[in-house]
């Protein structure tokens, strides 16, 4: 019978009524959204002010936090070398961290009322199997939950299922992700792409050197349930589910092209030619389509993307639509964060700080403007709640923008340390990973 009510309590405590979850990277499918609650315009956090809880947490670390019910879940790799760490700013070097010193690789869970360590496992241990780049971690995709697993992905060091109570599932062996430099296979940066879940599978991306695929693996118990090749050198682009008219399509983008797979199958419907050498921000799912972006040197697509295609949809020279391509435009595609769609508009950050609003139907734009008159350096996605617009510098700065039609900067909040990871939004906290403690920001 105790038993029986320690399980009870368990449970209760990781999944409280109504609690709102933010179960990947960027939330639900990637929208970067979470509106019901109140959420803060103003905080400094070295000084406490408007602060729930800080938690430390060892390691360096570029993956997002998650949320279900009233756990938090984060990763980090914890290096022998107490060096390691992360070279920020706006620069274009290709030289990767060697980071040879003796790993931990490791997934914990925090209360997300209080920011206690509910439990914290040893995933696993050892040298690392690839290199990272220098903006980069050993620990840099994001987890994601259905509410009974937890799924962290360590690249080459194994894809993982957790219980909620810390009790490893399931490994399965991915091989040597080496994802890197495509004109020098010795310049490894590490993986960027999170796995996702779509019904009782989690999908992975890897796209590498040679031999990319993505794959499904069984949620519950690791098996796998299918794998298809890539003809793709590197991404770093997390997938996305589009489902439309009871179809869904889950939507990768690379660099030789953006691809629409049936996800029960892994056969491909659809793609399309026209990405930028680098691709990195996740694809969007906007009013009835998908949203593309990328944005490496000069290469800056923003493609809407409409669902039933079938085969090769590139846009012929001098097309800007047809078919199932809705709009596009060949400027303002961002580097690496991904936008975000929030009422009527997309919002584009770019990795200087410059954001962009752009109705979202039609793509036209409606603004542009450098975050605070100054910009920075930025990596980490916009999210987006309770009618504003949150984007995370680098140097530890999150700018609150009005969403609407107008550029109006709210508030430039400090939070202290350098903030590479994408934020997540639940029941009003704003929940921030910075490269040494996990926040939680009142509303």
């Amino acid at each position: 019978m105790k038993r029986v009510l320690a399980i009870l309590i368990v449970l209760a405590a990781a999944a409280p009524a109504g609690a709102q979850n933010w179960p990947s990277f960027r939330g639900a499918n990637a929208a970067g959204t979470a509106d019901g609650k109140s959420t803060a315009v103003k905080w400094n956090a070295p000084a406490n002010e408007n602060v729930a809880w800080k938690t430390p947490v060892d390691g360096v670390a570029v993956s997002s936090p998650i949320v279900w019910g009233n756990r938090v879940f984060v990763s980090t790799a914890i290096s022998s070398d107490p060096k390691q760490g992360i070279r920020t700013g706006l620069y274009g070097d290709v030289e990767p961290v060697k980071d040879a010193s003796k790993h931990a690789w490791r997934l914990l869970a925090l209360d997300k009322t209080t920011g206690k360590v509910v439990w914290d496992k040893l995933v696993y241990e050892g040298i690392p199997k690839t290199k990272r780049h220098p903006k980069s971690s050993q620990a840099s995709a994001t987890p994601v939950t259905d509410g009974k697993v937890v799924v962290v992905s360590f690249g080459s060091e194994g894809l993982y299922g957790f219980d909620f109570e810390g009790r490893q599932l399931w490994k399965q062996d991915l091989g040597i992700l080496n994802s890197g430099w495509f004109f020098d296979p010795d310049y490894e940066w590490g993986i960027g792409s999170s796995p996702i879940i779509y019904k009782n599978m989690v999908i992975v991306q890897c796209d590498i050197q040679r031999g990319s695929f993505i794959a499904a693996f069984d949620t519950a118990t690791g098996k796998p349930v299918w794998r298809t090749q890539r003809d793709e050198i590197p991404s770093w682009s997390t997938p996305t589910i589009l489902e439309v008219n009871g179809r869904a399509e889950l939507v990768t983008q690379a660099t030789t092209f953006t691809r629409g797979y049936d996800p029960t199958t892994g056969k491909e419907l659809w793609k399309y030619s026209g990405n930028s050498e680098v691709a990195i921000p996740t694809p969007v799912v906007g009013p009835g389509f998908v949203v593309i972006t990328n944005g490496y040197r000069g290469v800056q697509p923003i493609v809407a993307v409409k669902p039933g295609a079938s085969g090769d949809i590139t846009l012929k020279p001098n097309e800007t639509k047809n078919e199932f391509i809705p709009w596009s435009t060949t400027r303002g595609g961002p580097y690496i964060p991904t936008p975000v769609i929030y009422g009527d508009q997309l919002y584009v950050l770019l990795n200087n700080g410059v954001l962009a609003a752009y109705k979202v139907a039609t793509g036209e734009r409606i603004y542009q403007e450098r975050l605070g008159g100054t910009g920075g350096s930025f990596s980490a996605s916009p999210v987006a709640a309770d009618g504003k617009i949150y984007c995370s510098s680098e140097d530890g700065d999150v700018f609150v923008v009005k969403a609407g039609p107008a550029y109006e900067l709210l508030a430039k909040n400090p939070i202290g340390e350098v903030l590479m990871a994408t934020p997540a939004v639940s029941d009003g906290l704003l929940i921030f990973r910075g490269l040494k403690n996990v926040y939680a920001i009142k509303p």
